[in-house]
């Protein structure tokens, strides 16, 4: 295992499947030369330790300013099976932690609304149903902590729309802590969202693999005023 400062960090790696950490605030995949993004650094490490270019193909992404996990394929076959499951979400779990401002209505609960994704402001707004171009998404939550007027959520994902979690949180009127897009301008840090945590089907020898991470806001959440 390899880390790049603490810009990514590789958790699993076989000839099928790259499992990685990427901090916050760091691009998956950029389409600027002069921003620094972790696929090109996995390119970068893995020419130099292989001697060639490998084949890399991303399976899901996560927002810049979200830490965690996210999976790459090393063939197009495995990349392609691995993209099937993130958009089946049937093999593959995808779990979330949050710090949100506020208190959920219950401890346990499901949010569904549909989003209407507007690409010139890249924003997803809730709208109402059967308004045109909108899809449902769908999410699962539990309430893990709650403390001076914050709450610990574990979340996963049913649906995976365009900034979902952020959304569909702001819209329960639980913005997530540092949130500058969709939560409190005047109140914001660093987003207090990660990836902790996926299980997903092995592309190769099929077998369940299930990886998981520590949210680095986790010591000391309650001081992120």
């Amino acid at each position: 295992m390899r880390s790049d400062g603490e810009r990514y960090r590789i958790l699993y790696e076989d000839r099928d499947v790259l499992v990685v950490y990427k901090g916050a605030g760091v691009a998956v995949q950029s389409a600027r030369v002069t921003v620094p993004d972790v696929m090109s650094m996995l390119e970068g490490e893995l020419v130099k330790r292989e001697g060639r270019r490998p084949y890399l193909g991303l399976a899901n992404r996560l927002d810049q300013p979200v830490e965690g996990i996210f999976l790459v394929g090393r063939s197009a076959r495995a990349a392609a099976e691995l993209s099937r499951q993130v958009g089946a979400h049937e093999e593959m779990e995808k779990w979330y932690q949050a710090v949100v401002w506020g208190r959920m209505p219950e401890k346990r609960g499901k949010l569904v609304d549909d989003l209407l994704k507007d690409g010139r402001r890249n924003v997803s707004l809730v709208v109402p149903k059967g308004t045109r171009g909108a899809k449902r998404c769908e999410l699962f939550y539990e309430v893990l902590k709650e403390e001076e007027g914050k709450s610990l959520l574990r979340i996963r994902l049913l649906t995976g729309r365009h900034h979902q979690i952020r959304v569909q949180l702001s819209h329960a009127g639980v913005p997530i802590v540092g949130d500058k897009k969709y939560g409190r301008e005047d109140r914001a840090g660093r987003l207090c969202l990660c990836a902790c945590e996926v299980a997903f089907v092995h592309p190769g020898n099929g077998e369940r693999m299930c990886f998981r991470v520590e949210p680095s806001f986790l010591e000391g959440w309650t001081k992120l005023d």
